[in-house]
């Protein structure tokens, strides 16, 4: 039998994966530490402006989770972390985690006193820095923990002790500093999830070249209500309403010199963003670029659905060149695949589907574990008592990395069970 110490579970990365598998393993009567290195939890799906398969706002979901986890006193979270050692076996394993300063304490009310004082702006790491904020700041709107967080460069600034004593609640901690925690627990699920691959390395499409070249991630955030224009989808360059928007499929993934393989999400994610388009904009028309259509099981229908809207054009070709006229629209060299002819499109704006690239491909999982050639770990059972979940695992979407939360989650109490 198991000392009680061993009978705890490590969950790394609180996007929906982890969250699932944390809550999950609390409720079978676990004690689990969930580790998230934001400021709040939830990963990119709280950055959704809809999901599949409902195509409903992600707190939908989200909220339910953060219940949970409020209402169950087995469940422990870090945020701002990052796992630095792992050490031990199955059933012992030894872990330090990194604690990054916060500067603002748990008598955080949130009620942006902090943020009124303060006069220095970052920009917004929510909306993929397509605003401006203050930079004592609340992550966003449904920030869990609802709790403000301190800008590094505001704390070594003249106006911090301005801000600090702004708080009515004694909050703000401007000499917090870094400190490590030290846990044993019994098993390991690992979910950092993933990154958009970086759209700047496709030299030819434009990307921070053009500013009306966006990416995928990008386009949710302006759909958004919370977003950068209150869910206005308008160019960056101007603010003026586009009325010929292109998606383009697999920028930089299926591609040797980029991302080898298939995020499988991108298609149908470029259909969903295609309707917030068309419904914001009813005269507007939409191109989707692709190599073919990834749209399986009960997706097809909506792939369906939206192939009806005559004002949707699916163009099988591959855009080879984005540049940009004297008016900020941009041309497309694009070359149709089936005809083998070549053409030129002018657009108001342009979106990079770009894939998903794994974070474990840069920040690896500190003890030894395999990796597939892509850099996900290779398979569930990365090694005895350590254990994969979604987009750690595979490319996935949302409903697919709930149910490999839960998978995981087995998974680890099962290996503590064996103990």
């Amino acid at each position: 039998m198991a000392k009680a110490v061993t009978q705890s579970i490590l969950v790394v990365g609180a996007g929906m994966s982890g969250l699932t598998a944390a809550i999950e393993a609390a409720e079978a009567g676990h004690e689990v530490y969930l580790v998230e290195k934001n400021p709040y939890l939830g990963g990119r799906v709280a950055q959704l402006h809809q999901y599949f398969p409902k195509l409903c706002p992600p707190y939908c979901g989200l909220e339910i989770n953060f219940r949970r986890i409020k209402n169950n006193p087995r469940i422990r979270f870090f945020t701002m972390a990052e796992v630095e050692k792992i050490s031990g076996e199955e059933g012992n394993w030894d872990v330090s985690i990194k604690l990054n300063p916060r500067y603002v304490n748990e008598k955080c009310t949130g009620c942006s006193k902090c943020a009124e004082a303060c006069s220095m702006e970052i920009d917004n790491p929510f909306n993929y820095g397509m605003d401006r904020i203050k930079a004592a700041y609340l992550p966003h709107d449904m920030a869990f923990p609802m709790r403000y967080v301190l800008d590094p460069a505001l704390v070594k600034s003249a106006e911090a002790a301005k801000v600090k004593e702004a708080c009515p609640y004694d909050a703000i901690e401007l000499d917090m500093e870094a400190r490590v925690v030290d846990l044993k627990v019994g098993a390991i699920v690992w979910s950092t999830g993933w990154k958009p691959y970086d759209a700047a390395k496709l030299e030819t499409l434009g990307f921070k070249k053009y500013p009306n070249v966006i990416t995928n991630v990008m386009m949710e955030r302006l759909a958004s209500y919370g977003g950068p224009t209150q869910g206005r989808i308008v160019r960056p360059s101007d603010g003026r309403e586009p009325q010929t928007v292109a998606f383009i499929q697999c920028a930089g993934s299926r591609d040797e010199n980029h991302l080898p393989f298939c995020s499988s999400i991108c298609c149908m994610a470029s259909m969903k963003q295609a309707t917030y388009v068309r419904e914001q904009y009813p005269e507007s028309r939409v191109y989707i670029f692709f190599i073919d259509i990834r749209a399986t099981d009960r997706l097809e229908d909506f792939f369906r659905k939206v192939k009806e809207d005559e004002n949707v054009v699916f163009f099988k070709g591959k855009v080879a060149k984005i540049e940009e006229d004297a008016e900020k629209n941009l041309v497309l060299r694009v070359e149709d695949t089936t005809a083998g002819s070549l053409h030129e499109i002018k657009v108001d704006m342009a979106v990079l589907a770009t894939g998903m690239q794994p974070n474990t491909s840069e920040v690896p999982v500190p003890t030894s574990v395999p990796y597939d050639d892509y850099g996900f770990l290779a398979g569930v059972d990365a090694r005895p008592g350590l254990y994969a979940a979604g987009c750690t695992r595979t490319p996935a979407g949302v409903s697919e990395s709930v149910q490999d939360g839960t998978a995981a989650a087995l998974k680890a109490i099962k290996s503590i069970a064996r103990r």
